[in-house]
């Protein structure tokens, strides 16, 4: 099965190689990791303490990022490497202050995982949700390094749990322990016959609480909400947009809207304005004077969002039109109810959201209409799915201790 693992891996590798000249992403990928193993050299020494943390892309950092900062707290003295599989993560925490290297995780071969550990000699390897490297994975192992799984995620439908995943499961052995979000994940590596596991919850919990704690104050954002109540959008795509702008085109509400798409290059940008039939100014271009006049606000920078959602009364969270539902989490923390598109099943916190009255699916114009129509036509029902959002951040919280409690007691 390595065979065929390796085979694998030869052939994404390929690919990434025939996409570059036509993709950016897949030129990112390849030409980030030129030199990381010379930049691994002049960051780390043999006499330094290193603990490191992989995460496949931004999100998953942003879930590993609460256990890193509390680690690096307990132990000031360690040094931090920090790698990304994907350039969407690599690309934004690049300069991430904490970590003394970021880069890419070299491509996973027996030949770059023997390199990378006789360079960084780490104490303690950290993997976050679903990255599961075999050579790097076995090579850990082979040397005694703790190696843990953070905040990860275990379906019946993975690779690990079919007769043709044996290679996979087994690799799931190799590490010291893995802390997992929910009992359905433990019930399933319990039944494969791994019991070094837990449930601990989900570290991005921590992370959004502790990122409502230090939003910053953005006075156009006041200046722009007035006395309306304010819907905002963050992370949209287009088939959350053609949905979304039909809606607010024909708003009758006292009701302004936030717009915070997903790509903010600048023909995205235009789309989305051509699209709007009622007045929309765009963040970089406004003016504290000129947001009384608007009803649409355009988002076209990076970095804002999380403080953003502080000054909603609604949030429409995107991507749940596609494959992947952005952080439901980030918006919740502030206490409002949360709307996102029809595919949101394989994340739990949506799941659990809308189970308890804090968060609504739609998938149409007129089922977003209908969502809104029950939730601006009732204060009582606003009231209600608020606090139920608020309420379940808050009880969420906790997971990062209890890793960490468990760690300090193993060592």
């Amino acid at each position: 099965m390595i065979l065929v693992y390796n085979i694998s891996l030869y052939c994404y590798h390929l690919l990434i190689g025939v996409l570059a000249p036509f993709n950016s992403k897949a030129r990112f990928w390849i030409k980030g990791r030129n030199g990381i193993f010379e930049k691994l050299a002049a960051n780390f020494s043999s006499s330094d303490e290193v603990v490191w943390f992989h995460c496949a892309s931004l999100g998953e950092f942003e879930q590993g990022r609460p256990l890193i900062e509390k680690y690096k707290d307990q132990n000031p003295t360690i040094k931090i490497l920090l790698t990304f599989f994907s350039p969407s993560g690599y690309e934004v925490r690049k300069n991430y202050e904490l970590a003394d290297c970021v880069c890419y995780l070299p491509r996973d071969t027996k030949v770059n995982a023997k390199k990378l550990l006789d360079i960084v000699n780490p104490k303690t390897v950290f993997f976050v949700k679903y990255e599961f490297w075999a050579h790097y994975i076995l090579e850990v192992k082979r040397r005694g390094v703790p190696l843990y799984l953070v905040s990860g995620v275990f379906r019946q439908d993975h690779i690990f749990f079919q007769w043709y995943g044996r290679f996979f499961k087994n690799l799931l052995f190799n590490f010291s322990f893995l802390f997992l979000q929910n009992r359905e994940s433990e019930k399933l590596l319990n039944q494969a016959g791994i019991e070094k596991c837990m449930v601990t919850g989900d570290t991005r919990f921590d992370r959004v609480t502790d990122t409502a704690k230090s939003v910053i104050t953005i006075p156009k954002m006041v200046a722009f909400k007035g006395n309306y109540s304010l819907l905002i959008a963050g992370s949209t795509w287009a088939d959350d947009e053609k949905v979304l702008i039909q809606y607010i085109n024909q708003s009758e509400n006292e009701l302004k809207f936030v717009i915070a798409p997903h790509e903010i290059k600048e023909e995205n940008l235009k789309r989305i304005e051509s699209q709007l039939s009622l007045t929309s100014i765009r963040f970089s271009k406004a003016k504290n004077e000129d947001m009384e006049h608007a009803s649409v606000l355009i988002i076209d920078n990076i970095g804002m969002l999380s403080s953003l959602y502080q000054y909603g009364d609604i949030a429409y969270i995107g991507g749940a039109f596609g494959s992947n539902v952005h952080n439901v989490l980030e918006a919740s923390v502030f206490g409002m109810p949360v709307l996102f598109g029809p595919n949101y099943h394989k994340f739990k916190e949506a799941v659990d959201l809308i189970q308890i009255g804090g968060a609504f699916a739609i998938d149409s114009f007129t089922s977003l209409e209908e969502r809104m129509k029950f939730l601006l036509g009732d204060p009582y029902v606003m009231k209600i799915a608020s606090e139920v959002s608020r309420s379940f951040v808050a009880q969420g919280k906790g997971a990062t201790e209890k890793i960490l409690a468990y760690i300090n007691k193993a060592s």
